[in-house]
């Protein structure tokens, strides 16, 4: 089974073009960030509720990204929130990604391509070799989504994953959205640390349009 923070990373991947869809940094590492926070949380590593965040147990979990961030989160000397968690981690998170794209490829899911653009330029395109892991992901939130299915918590994790990056438009078409739109946000408060991220990432987007509309 593929961790949060693979999951995400192949979700933010354009199936056909193999680039990631647009959306500002800032925004991804964060999304990152927060899917490696639910990935310790699901490994009984930390605990939250509404005012910190602790961790609980600081025993290697074997993965190499995870225990980066277990590592840095029992370093710190003061009281974390998991919003201070999150933005703690961003900073980490360019190597995170390029991690979980190595083991995405070495399970043979996705392929590297390295090319060039205007024969100058270095470009790298991670295309879709295997999609059943996608199909399966997808296919488990469509159901979640579109009925009333008791929620696995695992599930809960991804759909506020995606309803944070905003790329829920690429497991439903337009109406399945609207539709559905009232139930994400239910499934969003049930987990905090996807409450923080998606707040986080409304923030930043917040931030970049507001600055692109001051440009012009």
């Amino acid at each position: 089974m593929l961790s949060f923070v693979e999951e995400i990373v192949l979700l933010m991947l354009d199936d056909e073009k193999g680039n990631f869809v647009a959306m500002p940094l800032s925004s991804v590492n964060t999304v990152i960030a927060g899917a490696a926070l639910m990935d310790l949380a699901l490994h009984n590593r930390i605990d939250t509720d509404l005012e910190k965040l602790v961790v609980t147990d600081k025993t290697p979990t074997g993965d190499d990204i995870l225990d980066d961030v277990l590592a840095r989160l029992a370093e710190a000397t003061e009281p974390l929130t998991v919003s201070l968690a999150i933005e703690s981690i961003t900073a980490y998170t360019d190597p995170y990604q390029q991690r979980a794209l190595t083991r995405l490829i070495g399970r043979g899911i996705l392929r590297e391509e390295n090319g060039r653009f205007l024969w100058v330029f270095h470009t790298r395109r991670y295309p879709v070799v295997d999609d059943t892991e996608e199909r399966e992901v997808k296919a488990r939130l469509r159901q979640l989504v579109l009925t009333d299915e008791i929620p696995d918590p695992r599930d809960v994790v991804m759909v506020c994953l995606l309803n944070a990056c905003e790329l829920f438009d690429l497991v439903l078409n337009s109406n399945e959205l609207d539709a559905a739109m009232p139930r994400i946000e239910q499934l969003g408060r049930m987990d905090l640390i996807g409450q923080a991220v998606t707040k986080a990432v409304a923030e930043i987007r917040f931030i970049v349009q507001h600055a692109v509309t001051v440009m012009h």
